[in-house]
């Protein structure tokens, strides 16, 4: 498996979180510092309760050490509810000014039995482009 394909994972409080990450050099334009990349975030409820997500907050940092946080409900418009052995996945994307960067942070979900939160770690996981892979 190249770096290109690896997948991050955590698992915290019984949930799975997996991210593969993907640089797309058809909408990037290094020439002007302009990096984008995707990511593929599977959510997995390993647990014996349903549980709702309720929000994210993203930490992202480049190699030129631009540090932004990014945070707000839910994800891709959605609160997804998860049973016991549910998965949910969606894809999402970032730029950078730069062509390495890093990405973490965490996840607020309810336990709907008891309506108690509880935080669930994001696996910090790497952005590189192709071109700096060679």
């Amino acid at each position: 498996m190249t770096d290109k394909t690896k997948i991050y994972s955590a698992i915290t409080d019984n949930i799975s979180i997996s991210v593969l990450p993907k640089y797309e050099a058809e909408e990037s334009n290094p020439a002007i510092g302009k990096f984008i990349y995707s990511y593929q975030v599977t959510m997995e409820n390993l647990g014996p309760k349903t549980v709702m997500l309720l929000s994210r907050h993203w930490f992202i940092v480049d190699s030129i050490q631009e540090k932004r946080e990014v945070k707000g409900e839910g994800v891709i418009g959605q609160k997804p509810e998860l049973s016991p052995g549910d998965i949910f996945q969606y894809m999402s994307w970032c730029p950078l000014h730069s062509p390495i960067g890093k990405m973490f942070g965490y996840f607020t979900f309810v336990n709907l039995a008891d309506k108690s939160t509880f935080t669930v770690e994001i696996p910090e996981f790497l952005l590189v482009s192709d071109f700096k892979l060679n």
